[in-house]
């Protein structure tokens, strides 16, 4: 049983009865105690009323002998002789206990009130079972109107129900009937105080989701855009080796050909990789692993290409650095860097990569001897194909938005500062990796 709806009225219909029974109970039991009493205290008043009198007047012994009334009067002598009875009976008490009494008499219990004066012993008797039965008539009738309004209680809880949850049912009506587009927020108003943290909750999520997908419209839009210029280079170049007229231009053509499939290639890889690092991606198996270790191979495949721009690289990282996370994923960050910061220093400068242990953080530094980068682009740069107009270097604008991408999937921040070297400073601060128990 999930539905809330149920769930609440089941349960206030099982109190409701609960509660009903326990009162009909109680209210029966109280009812038959009083009447108990009432009748009690009717034997007594008329015993007590006989006591005074000196004689029983005809009109009223013939008034105490009808056969419809429960009572039985009974008079003796104090030397046990009787002298009246109200009316024959085959099996009433012979003898008188003073005060009150329930006697068996044949079988049949009689509930008896006996008072005694100087002259006569009175005594005033009544079946019990008349008694009870009178009792219960009386207690079903106290107890009736509560088992009829029982019914009448559900009946208004199930109105009530229906009619405080219909605002849940407002919502879950609202969020039905949206589409796969429709991301607008849901309306707050008229939600009771229970059912408002849900639906902020939606509403935030809506709006997530609703920058995420526009997130990925403008990813698409601008890899389509940054696709659509090295192909057309490539088109332009494949007519020129079609229109070369000596092995000279063909080689030409063929070389820039080569060089345009190179930078096409390095786009389609970078944007994969950025697909992979973005939020709500598949999530990668994570395990202890040395930066310093991956550091040290993605330094090694960058060297090559360092080294045809006269760029010479440093690695400080002497002892083991362990974080939590992906290999190839922060492989990916240190190559980004470290190409990033050979693309852009001059010929012959030098490019330090540190990688140093702290006891809560694991620092990657790169220093680069290039132009840097003015304090006032430095968050620009993230940006998805954001490239500088002054850099001097043909890219694709995805090198950081990919190192950043990564860094914040791994709870690690990046940090951009001026180097001691004159160019720009990079910063990736990890959260150190636990000590394996």
């Amino acid at each position: 049983m999930t539905s809330i709806r149920v769930r609440l009225l089941v349960s206030l219909l099982a109190l409701l009865f609960l509660a009903a029974a326990a009162m009909g109970a109680v209210t029966y039991r109280n009812v038959l105690a009083e009447t108990e009493a009432l009748f009690d205290y009717q034997l007594q008043q008329m015993a007590l009323s006989l006591r005074d009198q000196g004689e029983i007047a005809a009109a009223q012994a013939d008034s105490f002998a009808d056969a419809q009334l429960d009572f039985v009067v009974q008079i003796w002598t104090v030397d046990g002789r009787s002298i009246y009875a109200s009316r024959p009976h085959s099996s009433l008490p012979a003898r008188a206990l003073l005060g009150w009494a329930t006697l068996n008499v044949e079988g049949r219990a009689w509930r008896t009130y006996s008072v005694a004066t100087r002259e006569r012993v009175i005594q005033i008797a009544q079946p019990v079972e008349i008694r009870q039965r009178l009792a219960a008539r009386a207690a079903w009738r106290s107890v009736l109107p509560l088992l009829l309004m029982a019914p009448l209680a559900a009946l208004a809880i199930w109105w009530l129900a229906a009619r405080i949850l219909a605002p849940l049912d407002r919502l879950a009506g609202e969020v039905r009937s949206r589409d796969a587009q429709s991301l607008a927020p849901l309306a707050l108003a008229g939600l009771p105080d229970e059912v408002s943290p849900l639906a902020r909750a939606l509403n935030a999520l809506l709006e997530r989701l609703r920058l995420s997908l526009d997130t990925q419209r403008a990813f698409v839009a601008d890899a389509a855009h940054e696709l659509r210029s090295p192909l057309t280079a490539l088109k332009l170049q494949l007519e020129l080796l079609r229109r070369a007229s000596d092995d000279v231009d063909r080689e030409a053509a063929r070389a820039a050909i080569a060089a345009g499939i190179d930078r096409a290639t390095r786009l389609v890889e970078q944007l994969l990789a950025l697909a992979r690092s973005e939020p709500g991606a598949a999530p990668v198996a994570r395990e202890r692993v040395d930066l310093a270790e991956i550091a040290r191979r993605g330094v090694a495949e960058t060297v090559a290409f360092a080294a045809s721009r006269g760029i010479e690289f440093e690695l400080v990282a002497a002892a083991p650095a362990f974080v939590q996370g992906d290999a190839a994923s922060l492989g990916l960050v240190v190559r980004n860097l470290a190409d990033n910061a050979a693309r852009y220093s001059p010929p012959g400068s030098r490019v330090v990569v540190s990688v140093a242990a702290q006891a809560q953080a694991v620092t990657l530094t790169i220093d680069d001897a290039g132009p840097g980068i003015p304090e006032a682009e430095r968050q620009r740069v993230f940006d998805r194909f954001y490239r500088r107009a002054e850099a001097g270097e043909s890219g694709s604008g995805l090198g950081l938005a990919i190192v950043k991408s990564i860094a914040e999937a791994h709870g690690a921040s990046v940090v951009l500062e001026s180097s001691p070297h004159g160019g720009l400073r990079v910063v990736v601060r990890f959260p150190a990796a636990d000590r394996p128990s």
